[in-house]
């Protein structure tokens, strides 16, 4: 799929990002990526760095892949083109709120290495800044839980193509933080994620596009 459309031409802001987020941020923004399999614990771990940043003063906005599905995404369905799509859509939608000085938190499965990375991608063209987590509970630990009873339904042959057993999740390879939620709970992977904003605030990045 094409990054944008034909016959169009990019329109400069005339207020730049820097005087954006300063003026009524006082931070850069940035898209805290959080993947991993399903029910791995992704929601919980966005839900309370959310709550820590709006906490700190910072602004924060959590897009959760199930509820995305609601509105923005309800059009798609679990095939690979329709999970890529889905990725790429939220990223997109990250992006935007990075550029106008939030933390944009993304809590999906996001299977799939190839768009990931697209949409680090897309950030890295923007100047924007692209952190990838993952939660790295094992498949065991997540059929157990099992909260929504898919991976029940996914054994049972009810739900082909369910990531984890008919259809593969590409673990991150060189992810900026990888959380274990066993060996730890959710106020220290919540800590942890704090730190590497704070890290990533100190390190600059270029400008948009113009």
């Amino acid at each position: 799929m094409a990054d944008r459309s034909e016959n169009v031409t990019w329109h400069a802001h005339a207020v730049t990002r820097e005087r954006r987020a300063g003026a009524s941020l006082g931070a850069a923004g940035a898209t805290v990526w959080i993947t991993g399999l399903p029910a791995s614990g992704k929601s919980t771990v966005a839900a309370a760095l959310e709550a820590a940043l709006l906490e700190d003063g910072r602004a924060a906005y959590l897009l959760d892949g199930d509820n995305l599905r609601h509105g923005l995404n309800g059009d798609l369905d679990f095939s690979a083109a329709d999970r890529s799509e889905n990725v790429r859509r939220t990223g997109e939608v990250a992006r935007l709120l990075a550029d106008a000085g939030l933390v944009a938190i993304a809590s999906l499965v996001s299977p799939y290495a190839a768009d990931r990375a697209r949409v680090r991608d897309s950030h890295d063209r923007y100047g924007l800044r692209f952190l990838e987590v993952y939660v790295s509970t094992p498949l065991e630990e997540c059929e157990r839980r099992d909260p929504k009873g898919l991976y029940a339904k996914a054994r049972a042959g009810e739900l082909p193509g369910f990531t984890g057993v008919g259809d593969p999740y590409e673990a991150p390879e060189r992810p900026d933080l990888e959380l274990r939620p066993a060996e730890g709970g959710v106020e220290e992977a919540a800590a942890a994620l704090l730190t590497l904003l704070a890290q990533s605030d100190r390190t600059p990045r270029p400008g948009a596009p113009r």
